[in-house]
């Protein structure tokens, strides 16, 4: 089990805290894992392809510039994401199909909801490092995230046993 992020806080002073602006939608409330990052804009093409790769238990970070205009991920993504791996996602932007999402062993933090679909043509950018919510996660940190909130780290983070 993953450790709460507010014991890890306690525990290492240099992680980055992101701003409270997450909301929960996946079945997994709790999850970590190395992010992959991708950089889109109103467009999911690439959350697709990303997630139709092996996860490895990795968490997918999707930067959407924190766009309310669409959702970037929905029911068959977060589908996708449980059949080849991935620990969760982490949008900064709109989910939709939130009853689906909900019932997924997937963690999947959002801005918001959104009913529109996103356009599917693949643009954007993978492997970049990405900034929003006061966070600058580079390819390969360590996401921890909880129901308190979303920490980054440069490596793995492991609770000395007590």
């Amino acid at each position: 089990m993953t450790a709460a992020t507010a014991d890890l806080c306690d525990a290492f002073s240099d992680v980055q805290v992101s701003l409270p602006v997450w909301r929960d939608y996946g079945g997994l409330i709790r999850f970590a894992g190395q992010a992959v990052t991708l950089k889109v804009d109103g467009d999911n093409g690439l959350v697709r392809a990303e997630l139709e790769t092996p996860g490895a238990g990795r968490v997918l970070v999707v930067d959407a510039g924190g766009s309310l205009q669409c959702a970037l991920v929905g029911g068959q993504l977060a589908s996708l994401g449980v059949q080849n791996g991935w620990a969760g996602i982490v949008l900064h932007g709109c989910v939709r199909d939130t009853a689906e999402l909900g019932g997924q062993r997937l963690g999947v933090k959002a801005l918001a909801s959104h009913p529109r679909r996103s356009a599917k043509s693949g643009g954007g950018e993978r492997e970049v490092p990405i900034r929003f919510a006061d966070l600058t996660i580079n390819p390969g940190n360590w996401i921890y995230a909880d129901e308190d909130g979303l920490i980054i780290s440069e490596g793995e983070l492991r609770l000395p046993e007590s």
